[in-house]
């Protein structure tokens, strides 16, 4: 089964060429193709990707017209993918927080699961590089989320993910409320409420090494409030 990296943007240029280097040379055994999702990055971003898709053929860019959020970034991606006759997919950030290594794993465990989460929070999963104060923060999200949702899910909140087209298509992707972080949780839980099997498997989550970090004070207000609009909505 064939399927698509998903790759949201926005100023990542001195991530993303060695990010899509590292994915080839991890899944030179599998078929698969890479979307890039760029939000008018300002810097280099997409440009570097037009570059090398004159190197290799598995290689999109779905470019948009502005900052619309990670949300609706996955969606448009998800549907592209759709379109062009994908029937599973890989969520991943740009900035090696992800780390490239665990896809085939994701691979694997994505032929006989609905879902699959690289997990922070099972046995043997842990973030590295991260202050206390942000470990505590992530943490708490996740058990938040989890206990208000009434959820077995321990990684509600990380954005290292699989899915099968066919749970999507279940969920329905234009029923998602969510647009920014919080989606990662919503679509989760959908698939949750959906019976989907939904696997975890423990990962390193680094700390980003190159750019700078999208997440802000604000972001995690409004994704803990969306908590409690997803429990009532969905």
């Amino acid at each position: 089964m064939k399927k698509l990296i998903i790759i949201p943007t926005y100023n990542e240029e001195s991530n993303i060429e060695k990010l899509i280097y590292q994915i080839n040379n991890i899944l030179e055994n599998y078929e698969y193709s890479i979307l890039v999702v760029d939000d008018f990055s300002s810097d280099n971003t997409a440009k570097i990707v037009k570059r090398l898709q004159h190197e290799q053929e598995n290689l999109y860019l779905l470019e948009r017209g502005g900052k619309f959020g990670l949300g609706s970034a996955y969606i448009d991606g998800f549907k592209y993918g759709a379109d062009l006759g994908y029937k599973a997919f890989i969520q991943m950030d740009a900035d090696f927080s992800h780390d490239p290594k665990y896809l085939s794993i994701m691979f694997d465990k994505l032929e006989y699961n609905d879902v699959i989460i690289a997990s922070r929070y099972v046995q043997g999963g842990y973030c590295e590089g991260w202050s206390l104060f942000r470990k505590i923060i992530s943490k708490c999200g996740s058990f938040y989320s989890k206990f208000i949702l009434n959820c077995p899910i321990n990684d509600l909140t990380g954005g290292f993910n699989g899915w099968q087209l066919d749970i999507l298509n279940k969920i329905g992707l234009n029923n998602v409320i969510s647009k920014g972080y919080a989606f990662q949780i919503e679509l989760k839980y959908r698939a949750y409420k959906k019976g989907a099997l939904i696997a975890e498997f423990p990962i390193v989550f680094n700390d980003r090494k190159y750019g700078k970090s999208k997440m802000s004070f604000k972001i995690l207000v409004e994704a803990f409030l969306n908590v409690i609009k997803i429990k009532y909505m969905v």
